[in-house]
Order: C-alpha cells, then sequence, then structure tokens
C-alpha cells in the first residue's frame, strides 16, 4: 500500500486492533503480505520479550491478508479457522517483519505460511494456517 492510510486497512476495511498494536502494512500483493512492528513496552510479556499473543496476531494477519487480495478497490473478508504456530526465537527490541505467503487453495479456502522474523533476520515465529473467504455482502 502507498498512501498515507497504510496500517491494516484492506481497502477501506481498517483493523482497530492491529492497528493499536501499531502494524504497519508496507507490502501487498497477490498471495504475499508484509507487516512490521516497531517493539515497543506495550508489546512485552513478563519477559521482556514480545508477546505471543502479538507475534499470533502478526502470523495471522499477514496469512489473511495475502489471501484476500484482489484488484483495483474490491474488499474481500476472511476467516481464519486454524493457526499452528512455532516459537522458535526470542525478540526484545527493535523492529519485527511478518510474511504471510499463499501456499494453496480453492474457490472458499486458502492456505498460507507465516513468519515473524526480528530486526537480524532471526526467526522468531513461524505458522501454517487455513483461512475461508467470506461471502456475506460487504458492510
Amino acid at each position: 500500500m502507498t498512501d498515507d492510510h497504510a496500517l491494516t486497512d484492506l481497502r477501506g476495511r481498517p483493523s482497530p486492533f492491529h492497528d493499536l498494536l501499531g502494524f504497519q502494512m508496507t507490502e501487498w500483493r497477490e498471495g504475499h503480505c508484509v507487516i512490521v512492528c516497531d517493539l515497543a513496552e506495550r508489546h512485552m510479556n513478563r519477559n521482556h520479550s514480545a508477546h505471543g499473543g502479538v507475534l499470533m496476531a502478526l502470523l495471522d494477519e499477514t496469512a489473511a491478508a495475502a489471501g484476500v487480495w484482489t484488484q483495483g478497490n474490491v474488499a474481500r473478508r476472511s476467516v481464519t479457522v486454524d493457526l499452528t504456530t512455532s516459537f522458535v526465537g526470542r525478540a526484545t527490541h527493535g523492529r519485527l517483519t511478518a510474511t504471510g505467503t499463499v501456499i494453496g487453495g480453492g474457490k472458499q479456502i486458502f492456505f498460507c505460511r507465516s513468519e515473524v522474523r526480528d530486526e537480524a533476520g532471526r526467526l522468531v515465529a513461524a505458522a501454517s494456517s487455513t483461512h475461508r473467504l467470506r461471502s456475506e455482502p460487504q458492510v
């Protein structure tokens, strides 16, 4: 996204939760999404590292956004069916970069892989997920 409202606004469908966490979408195209988050005190757990819930939100949002991309100004929505997460590292400061990629699917279901890396490029968390496109009218 290139406009001034480049948080997690998916063509007029912002996410107040993700905005609260300070997520910023930096890349969005068919089957691919990148979101960054600059770690602050509000993101930390009692051990002074990024909370697992923050990491899972990044993994989920990048995967879902990768699957709902469309050309033009058409907003699509999805719901996460499952999200299997592995926490493999620890992030204590700096910028986290989450990448989501669609790896398959059909007309209503899509499958993704996503990962979060720290500022040095070290893997912090990874996930595989299943999402279902929602068919109700756009609100």
